[in-house]
C-alpha cells in the first residue's frame, strides 16, 4: 500500500483498515488525530492544515492518519440524531483532502486501540482538550510521543451549525472573530 503520488505531490489519501494503517506507518514519521468530523467545516480544514504543517516537520514522507468514529460510535457519543453524514461519506471526504494520507474508521468510543497499534510520533487534538485530558496521553508519554493541541482559529463547530439550522435566531457562538461584534449575539445576549 502506497500513497498515490505524482512528481512528489500526493493526490488523495485512502480509507484503510487499522492493520493496513499500521503497515503503512512503518518507517514514517506519523501524526494521528481523530474525531467524528460530521459536516466538515472550515474549523476542521484549519485543523487539518495545521496538523499537516506539523507532520511535514517530520520529513517529506511523513504521514497524517485520521481516525473517524463509526456511525454507532458517533451515536453513543453525540446522540441518536447523529451523525448527519454517513461514516463512509465522512471517511471518503477526509481521504480526498490533500493533507490527509490515511483514514481509519473505528467503532470504539475512544481511539485508544488505534493509538496503541499505530504508536504515532505525534497525537494531535483540537480545542477543548489539554494534554492531560487527551485519550492515550499516558501511552504517548510512555514511548516518547508528543501531544499537540491546536488552538481554534475561529469559533465554529458542527453542533453550532446544527443549532443554527434548528433555530436560526439563537446565537451559537457563530463564526465571528468576536461575539461583541456579532449582530446575532447582540440581538440574543446583549453587549
Amino acid at each position: 500500500m502506497q500513497k498515490i503520488v505524482i512528481k512528489g505531490l500526493k493526490i488523495m489519501g485512502q480509507v484503510v483498515s487499522l492493520t493496513e494503517a499500521v503497515q503503512a506507518r512503518q518507517g514514517h514519521f506519523t501524526v494521528f488525530t481523530n474525531g467524528v468530523f460530521d459536516m466538515l467545516h472550515r474549523g476542521h480544514l484549519y485543523l487539518f492544515q495545521e496538523i499537516r504543517k506539523l507532520a511535514d516537520t517530520g520529513g517529506d514522507d511523513a504521514l497524517l492518519i485520521v481516525g473517524v468514529n463509526s456511525e454507532t460510535s458517533t451515536q453513543r457519543l453525540k446522540g441518536p440524531l447523529r451523525p448527519i453524514v454517513t461514516e463512509g461519506a465522512r471517511a471518503g471526504l477526509l481521504a480526498e483532502l490533500s493533507m490527509v494520507d490515511y483514514v481509519v474508521l473505528f467503532d470504539a468510543d475512544t481511539p485508544l486501540d488505534l493509538i496503541v497499534a499505530l504508536k504515532p510520533d505525534v497525537l494531535v487534538k483540537g480545542p477543548g482538550y489539554t494534554p492531560e485530558t487527551v485519550v492515550g496521553a499516558g501511552i504517548m508519554q510512555a514511548y516518547g510521543g508528543r501531544i499537540v493541541i491546536i488552538p481554534p482559529k475561529r469559533n465554529v463547530s458542527t453542533s453550532a451549525t446544527i443549532g443554527r439550522i434548528i433555530d436560526p435566531n439563537a446565537c451559537y457562538a457563530c463564526e465571528c472573530d468576536c461575539q461583541a461584534d456579532c449582530e446575532l449575539y447582540r440581538q440574543t445576549e446583549g453587549p
